[in-house]
């Protein structure tokens, strides 16, 4: 997991490609222009998910993970919370949805960090990652990076 500025997102282009893509995306479009929704960029190997949310408390929070992807979650408007555990930590009978690349499952977190507008979290396959928890309203792209 890492939490950074998006203006370093540059630094990390050398651990995966599609992450350099991420970077010249970003460098070249104005996300606050893009409507809520899936906006596709390199086909199934690099997408990003623009959405809007109420955030929800901590409590009613629940772990994700992807074994096919790498996230990149962007927030544009408002404070994020968002939780981590290292999947190694979840229970090993967790159900995962092959299709979906998707397992939601409601576990500990083993840590919590805010996540404000302009900084990004990455969340890389053994990262279980518990996102849109805090108050108030949410607005955030997550880029889906194929592995």
């Amino acid at each position: 997991m890492i939490l950074d500025h998006v203006s370093n997102l540059h630094l990390y282009k050398g651990m995966h490609p599609g992450l350099s893509a991420v970077a010249d995306y970003l460098a070249k479009n104005d996300l606050s222009t893009l409507a809520p929704g899936s906006h596709v960029i390199d086909g199934k190997a690099l997408y990003v998910n623009v959405m809007e949310v109420k955030a929800q408390a901590k409590s009613r929070a629940l772990l994700e993970y992807h074994r096919k992807y790498i996230d990149v979650q962007l927030v544009l408007q408002g404070v994020e919370q968002m939780g981590w555990t290292a999947r190694r930590d979840l229970p090993a009978d967790t159900h995962f949805d092959q299709d979906m690349d998707f397992a939601l499952l409601q576990a500990p977190v083993s840590n919590w960090f805010t996540v404000h507008p302009g900084f990004f979290a990455l969340f890389m396959p053994d990262d279980a990652h518990a996102p849109c928890c805090g108050t108030g309203k949410i607005r955030k792209a997550v880029f889906k990076v194929r592995i």
